[in-house]
C-alpha cells in the first residue's frame, strides 16, 4: 500500500524537482558506494549489492540521456578495491566483464550515441575484463552524444603519477621543453576517457569525501559535490535531480557574486568610466543571465540624472 501511494508522490516530486533546475551541468562524476552494505542490511553477500547496483547504473545512465547531460563518469572499482577478498574481487570483475559487453550490444546505448571507455590503470585488470573493454570501445567508438567513462583500477594520484612520469621521459628524451609544459600538456598525459572538466561529483552511501576521484578534472574546475544518504542499490531519480539541483544553485550563486562585483567596480568609476561601462554592458545585455541583466538595469541613470556620453572610438 505503501509502496503504490509513494510512486506518483515520487513522480510529482521529481516534476517539481525538474522546473526548479536551472542548469545542468555538463560533466557528472559519481561515486557509487553502498554495495556491500546494502546488501549486509537485507541478509545477503556482496556479489547480491553490487548486482544490484549494475541495475542503478543502467538507470543513471538513462536519467543523463534524458536531461541533457554530455559525459558521465562511475567510480567503479579503485586501486585499493584490489584488497577485497579474492571471491568478491572475481565476482566484481565478472559482473564487469558481462556489463560493458551487455552495454556494448544494447539497443538505447546505440540509439543514444553513447561513447563506452574505461580509465585508470587497466593493465593490472584480469584479460575477460580488458577484452570486453575493448569490445565496447570498438562498438561505440563513432559516438559522441553522451560519454560514458567507468573508473576500473583507478586512484586519482595514480592518474597524476602516470601523467608526471611520461611528461618527465618526454623533457628526459629531449622531445619536450620544461619551459612548455602547461595546463594542456599535463591534460594530454592524463588517461584517455574524460573529455571535459567535471561539474559535479555525486556521492551515495552516507559519507562525505570523494575518495581520491579525477583530483585534476574535478578540483581545477572547483567542481561541486552532492553527497546523500541512499546506498547505489537504492539512489533513485529523486536523488539525482536533487544533486543536479545542487549544481544549479552554485551556477545561481557564482553568478550573483559576478554581479555584485561587476557594481562594485562601476561604483568606483568616474562618471565618464561610468557612461562607458553602461555604454558596454547595454550592447551584451541580451546574453546576460536575468541576475547579470538586472545588474545592468540597476546601472541606468535615474530619471532627470544626466549622462556623460562616451567618448568616441
Amino acid at each position: 500500500m505503501l509502496r503504490r501511494l509513494r510512486r506518483p508522490l515520487d513522480r510529482t516530486y521529481e516534476h517539481l524537482l525538474r522546473r526548479e533546475l536551472s542548469e545542468t551541468p555538463s560533466h557528472v562524476a559519481v561515486i557509487q558506494d553502498g554495495n556491500r552494505r546494502y546488501a549486509d542490511e537485507r541478509g545477503g553477500d556482496a556479489r547480491d549489492g553490487h548486482r544490484a547496483g549494475a541495475e542503478t547504473t543502467e538507470a543513471v545512465l538513462r536519467w543523463c540521456d534524458e536531461l541533457g547531460i554530455d559525459e558521465l563518469t562511475l567510480y567503479t572499482f579503485s586501486t585499493e578495491n584490489f584488497d577485497r577478498p579474492p571471491a568478491e574481487r572475481e565476482h566484481i570483475f565478472d559482473l564487469v566483464a558481462e556489463k560493458f559487453r551487455e552495454f556494448a550490444d544494447a539497443d538505447r546505448v546505440h540509439e543514444a550515441e553513447v561513447r563506452i571507455r574505461a580509465i585508470g590503470e587497466l593493465d593490472q585488470l584480469p584479460e575477460r575484463v580488458r577484452d570486453a573493454i575493448d569490445y565496447a570501445d570498438r562498438r561505440t567508438r563513432g559516438y559522441d552524444s553522451l560519454h560514458l567513462n567507468v573508473a576500473l583500477a583507478y586512484g586519482g594520484r595514480a592518474e597524476l603519477l602516470t601523467a608526471a612520469r611520461g611528461i618527465a621521459r618526454d623533457v628526459a628524451a629531449g622531445d619536450l621543453d620544461p619551459a612548455d609544459v602547461d595546463v594542456e600538456t599535463v591534460e594530454g598525459a592524463l588517461y584517455d576517457g574524460p573529455t571535459r572538466d567535471v561539474d559535479l561529483i555525486v556521492r551515495t552511501g552516507g559519507d562525505e569525501r570523494t575518495s581520491n576521484f579525477l583530483p585534476w578534472q574535478a578540483n581545477g574546475n572547483e567542481a561541486a559535490v552532492f553527497f546523500c544518504a541512499p546506498y547505489w542499490p537504492e539512489f533513485r531519480k529523486i536523488d539525482f535531480l536533487r544533486g543536479l539541483r545542487t549544481y544549479g544553485n552554485r551556477q545561481e550563486s557564482w553568478r550573483r557574486t559576478r554581479a555584485e562585483r561587476a557594481l562594485a567596480l562601476v561604483g568606483a568609476l568616474g562618471e565618464a568610466e561610468l557612461a562607458e561601462a553602461r555604454s558596454i554592458l547595454r550592447r551584451f545585455r541580451d546574453r546576460l543571465p536575468n541576475a547579470d541583466a538586472d545588474a545592468v538595469d540597476s546601472l541606468e541613470p535615474a530619471d532627470g540624472e544626466s549622462e556623460v556620453e562616451p567618448a568616441a572610438d
